[in-house]
């Protein structure tokens, strides 16, 4: 991979806020819906028998002679979890087109301005399993770290989407946003059993395809050889060959949107010959 760590200096231009709800212990910048004894005021609300006496507040008792009780909102830290894949079919495109590195990059997007609000991320690759690879510091330093890895990775191997999703849901311990990055390119009724698993918390699911496989430039006679089995097909690609295989695309696409819409999660289909920052404009929750 050849992931140029400059590109980060870039995203500032995006808002860092998440504005997502959840139930983390932790105390850090995001509000949730909870009222307790926290760090923003809220609101007054009369006292009631069995309330904490030490929330009433005394000033406004002695121009009101009632009780009242303060309410704070509970800031609350969010973590966010990046999900790539890692498997042999995101090794295709040539330079900023590959599919593998241009996914790597929106999920960097997502850690890097988690880290700048001060908040916690996880980044793990998966294939059969996912792979936790960043070192829970949650830091710009370990970002770059990040970025000095995946450009290490090669991707190989199939996705196992059901096994590698469900086994990395039951360790998400409270409400978060979970980022996965994908091709979708495998068993789909396994993708959404693993996307189903997720569903408990904020799920984006970023489809990333390259234009050669949404609108293949080959024609005449061509090898198709598939990434994840080394299995090769030799045909004659054009005419009604040529729209069939786009009508099937688009259908692969179509399906994975309506997957994903059942389960009430985000999807954004990215090919990877758009501008990154337009791409990446359009995935971020802000």
């Amino acid at each position: 991979m050849t992931i140029d760590p400059d590109f980060l200096d870039e995203l500032d231009r995006f808002e860092a806020s998440l504005n997502q709800q959840t139930s983390a212990i932790k105390k850090g910048e995001q509000e949730s819906p909870s009222v307790g004894e926290g760090l923003t005021f809220s609101d007054y609300r009369r006292y009631s028998p069995g309330d904490d006496t030490r929330l009433i507040d005394w000033r406004l008792y002695a121009r009101t002679e009632e009780f009242f009780i303060k309410q704070f909102e509970e800031e609350r830290n969010l973590t966010v979890h990046v999900l790539l894949d890692a498997s042999a079919s995101m090794d295709f495109g040539e330079g900023d087109q590959h599919k593998f590195e241009f996914g790597a990059k929106l999920g960097l997007g997502y850690a890097y301005l988690t880290a700048e609000e001060h908040n916690d991320f996880r980044f793990s690759l998966f294939r059969e399993r996912s792979e936790r690879i960043d070192t829970g510091k949650s830091t710009r330093g370990e970002v770059l770290a990040l970025v000095d890895r995946l450009n290490e990775t090669t991707p190989e191997g199939e996705a196992d989407f059901e096994s590698a999703l469900s086994t990395y849901a039951a360790s998400i311990r409270t409400r978060s946003l979970v980022v996965v990055v994908t091709d979708c390119i495998g068993d789909l009724d396994g993708l959404e059993t693993g996307l189903a698993s997720l569903a408990r918390n904020e799920v984006v699911l970023i489809q990333v395809l390259s234009p050669d496989e949404l609108d293949p430039e080959a024609g005449g006679d061509t090898i198709f050889e598939d990434l994840e089995s080394d299995l090769t097909r030799r045909t004659y690609f054009g005419g009604r060959l040529a729209q069939e295989y786009r009508t099937r695309v688009d259908e692969f696409v179509d399906d994975v949107a309506d997957r994903a819409q059942d389960l009430r999660l985000t999807h954004a289909l990215v090919a990877t010959d758009e501008d990154f920052f337009d791409a990446f404009s359009t995935v971020w929750i802000g």
